[in-house]
């Protein structure tokens, strides 16, 4: 007897979620870019545009590009089950239409923004970019933000209450430190305002933002779910039940308004680089973690203390938060995020070390089968010109681990 598909692993969903709306025979999904789509011929199966422009969804007939094309319903319909994993495969179908792609992760965010209208923000370190789509909304309309991790008193004091958010991103740029969810999702609600976790630096297979009360998990697909840094991509998820059902067809249709549909090519792009997520995201964890761990020690005492300690002051990474491992291993079962940061003990050092290196690319951006470093202050004012961010690819990790060896040892003579 065949397995049932409710009982498919993400990995082979993220192979054959499409399958069911798949009418073609090629294998691998085509590349379509047209833009406008030819209504029925027969006058008997013209179908006019509904007056409530809100019953857009993955199954509306293909009109124009603007609403939808076939490769980016292909693309929200295997994030489903990779977005809400465990999830029975006859819920999936209707789980697609929680899923809406955009044309970058800050797309994402201002519809958030657009479609929640909150009156005050709770938000603290994280991608600065997110601070320039907020500035906007304070331009427009006066919007206030609160530091995420105040006291309560001060979240009232903001007067953070029903309709507003609390936004947390989870683990953190550039830190890839971990915070619980659930204790962010708890003060929320407390307050009747909405959780949105923006999990760019834990995708789907490390972590569900959903599972700890999350009620919009926000990615930004030109990371992970690209993978090959050549994709530029945003995704708002909502939460489960009609709730999340009725604010994911708000966003898809002040989408069209908001002119950030996805593009065919770029949803190409991502149906590809979605077909090997987990090989790519569990390689590009354990690596990270182990050349973590062997940073750690080096700067306890350990293997390569002489050469590591010499020029790096200090190292961050989820991996490390082991008194919260209480809470972090059962969000973060399957592994921590592959970006960390290190701290070296000059600015001249941070600025150097990229070029020393063979196999790091010196470039920003993250969640490419190849390994990034950057001196972050490259595209980030606010940070400490110490700061070293690292993207972990899927080489092999020895020879990203010897790379930073040879090239500590260089700055050290």
């Amino acid at each position: 007897m065949a397995p049932s598909e409710s009982t498919f692993s993400p990995a082979t969903l993220a192979i054959h979620a499409d399958d069911r709306i798949n009418k073609l025979t090629d294998v691998a999904p085509p590349i379509h870019t047209s833009t406008t789509f030819r209504y029925p011929r027969h006058a008997a199966d013209l179908q006019p545009v509904p007056g409530d422009v809100e019953t857009v969804d993955l199954s509306t007939p293909l009109v124009y590009s603007r609403l939808a094309s076939s490769n980016i319903n292909r693309l929200e319909t295997i994030l489903a089950p990779l977005l809400y994993p465990g999830t029975p495969e006859p819920e999936l179908e209707e789980l697609s239409n929680h899923v809406v792609s955009y044309s970058s992760g800050l797309s994402a965010f201002h519809a958030l923004l657009v479609n929640v209208v909150p009156k005050v923000v709770a938000i603290s370190g994280g991608y600065h970019g997110c601070y320039g789509v907020i500035s906007l909304h304070q331009k427009m309309h006066g919007l206030k933000t609160v530091d995420l991790h105040a006291s309560d008193e001060e979240w009232d004091k903001a007067g953070l209450s029903k309709g507003d958010i609390v936004h947390l991103e989870t683990p953190l740029n550039p830190s890839g430190k971990a915070f619980s969810i659930a204790k962010y999702a708890e003060r929320a609600h407390k307050r009747g305002a909405i959780l949105s976790v923006d999990a760019t630096f834990g995708p789907p297979g490390l972590q569900d933002p959903f599972l700890w009360g999350a009620d919009v998990v926000m990615h930004s697909g030109t990371k992970y779910i690209g993978g090959h840094s050549d994709l530029l991509c945003g995704i708002l998820a909502t939460k489960k039940g009609v709730e999340g059902g009725e604010q994911a067809g708000t966003l898809r249709a002040e989408r069209i308004f908001l002119g950030s549909v996805l593009g065919g090519l770029e949803g190409w792009l991502g149906v590809r680089s979605l077909r090997t997520l987990e090989l790519r995201v569990s390689r590009q964890s354990e690596n990270a973690t182990r050349i973590v761990e062997w940073l750690d020690r080096a700067l306890k005492g350990g293997q390569d203390a002489e050469i590591v300690r010499s020029t790096v002051e200090s190292v961050t990474h989820a991996s490390l938060q082991i008194h919260d491992f209480h809470w972090l291993k059962k969000q973060m079962p399957n592994g921590f995020g592959p970006v960390f940061s290190i701290w070296m003990k000059s600015p001249q050092d941070a600025r150097q070390l990229p070029s020393l290196l063979k196999l790091f690319h010196h470039a920003t951006s993250l969640g490419g089968v190849e390994s990034l470093i950057e001196w972050r202050r490259m595209s980030d004012s606010g940070v400490d010109e110490r700061l070293l961010r690292i993207s972990i690819g899927v080489e092999n990790w020895e020879d990203l681990k010897a790379d930073l060896s040879q090239a500590f040892k260089t700055l050290k003579e």
